[in-house]
């Protein structure tokens, strides 16, 4: 992302200098670092993007995937990351890496230089380096690291490509739809008009609406756009977004497999920070932000219990964040001591199970969906024709 600084710089004049990096934090250090004395930064957007600049995301699954060959290949940690940083080709996260670097060549550890570039890295990510460090293993942690964003991004592509087939209907059936209203029908109102014809109730008010656009059309498509314009930017805002969530939580199907989808996830990096190393308390605190604010208040009260003593399968049941999958699992994983191998399992079979119900959703919806667009279109064609219908009965 661009930033437009104002600084005084060496020889003590104000200067104004034009500066890429990933956030606001980064630009200040790198012009500090060059002997400037920051006074202002402000945010540069690009022209053509009305929603506002959003800045690319850091290939941190990439990163670190790349990082743990070269740990593997004998290089030190420092030297590998700046062979990263010098292959990079974005000069926003060479930056990055760079500053990474210079973190590292001061002493500091991995977690402290990552903890300076939050836009860039996770908490999540973060705390696994840090447990990895207590270890001394971190290419393992990487590599468990690399592993689990693959796996939820094979979940996410999943949900995706079973999405796309039903989108393209609403696309299709929407602008065969926006034909018929914005220029068949207006040019049967002209017809029936010229014919002085009575009309059915329905048929009558369809071809008002055409005979509104034929004869304010430019206004008409005005307030379309303007509607489909705020849609989209309603959908844009957290609050709007959360209120959808909250309101699909409601729906007992589709709220059960959304808890079923975040407790799997949540299992997931519970057992990745296991295996790294980190207490029980603390990875359940550090998994609470994947969790929606609903179950997130019920694991603060299992991790109060977990606290006190209490098994962890009987905790986590008594505030409803397992199934009884889950629950037998993890008793089983608190007696043979292995919780965090214990966890990915449970994640693996949720997955499965997930998978398993979004292609019986799709293939229940799409013909759903196939329908209900036909019907609305078939309306528009019988209320169009239906005084035609009605002028050949009286002809018999």
């Amino acid at each position: 992302m661009r930033y437009q600084l104002k600084a005084i710089g060496p020889g003590g004049g104000v200067e104004s200098i034009d500066s890429q990096a990933p956030d606001e934090t980064t630009a200040v250090r790198q012009l500090e670092g060059r002997g400037y004395t920051v006074l202002s930064v402000r945010a540069k957007h690009t022209l053509g993007t009305p929603w506002g600049a959003r800045s690319r995301r850091f290939p941190v699954a990439l990163f670190s995937q790349e990082l743990r060959v070269l740990i593997n290949a004998g290089l030190p940690l420092v030297e590998a990351i700046e062979t990263l940083g010098q292959k990079e080709r974005s000069s926003e996260w060479r930056s990055v890496i760079e500053r990474i670097v210079a973190v590292l060549r001061e002493g500091q550890p991995l977690s402290a230089a990552l903890e300076q570039f939050p836009q860039a890295f996770s908490p999540l990510y973060i705390a696994t380096v840090k447990a990895s460090e207590k270890t001394s293993d971190l290419a393992p942690a990487l590599a468990r690291y690399v592993a689990y964003a693959g796996q939820l991004e094979s979940i996410r592509k999943r949900v995706v490509n079973a999405s796309i087939y039903p989108m393209l209907l609403i696309a299709v059936g929407g602008m065969v739809g926006l034909f018929l209203l914005l220029y068949v029908v207006p040019r049967f109102g002209h017809i029936y008009a010229e014919r002085g014809t009575d009309l059915p109730l329905f048929s009558s008010l369809l071809l008002s609406w055409g005979n509104a656009v034929d004869k304010h059309g430019p206004v008409v498509l005005g307030v379309l756009a303007l509607l489909v314009a705020g849609i989209v930017y309603a959908l844009r805002l957290p609050q709007v977004r959360t209120a959808i969530g909250d309101a699909l939580w409601r729906v007992p199907a589709i709220g059960e497999r959304l808890k079923i989808y975040q407790l799997a996830r949540f299992y997931r990096t519970i057992g990745m920070l296991l295996r790294g190393g980190m207490p029980l308390v603390a990875a359940l605190d550090m998994g609470a932000e994947l969790l929606h604010p609903m179950l997130r208040a019920r694991l603060a009260a299992a991790s109060r219990a977990i606290s006190e003593g209490r098994n962890v399968s009987q905790s986590m049941d008594a505030n409803g964040l397992t199934t009884s999958v889950a629950l037998r699992m993890l008793a089983v994983g608190e007696k043979g001591g292995n919780m965090g191998e214990m966890l990915e399992q449970i994640a693996a079979f949720h997955d499965e199970e997930l998978a398993r119900w979004v292609d019986w959703f799709t293939r229940l919806f799409e013909p759903v969906l196939m329908a209900l667009i036909g019907l609305a279109i078939g309306v528009i064609v019988v209320l169009m024709y239906m005084p035609i219908f009605e002028l050949a009965g009286n002809l018999r």
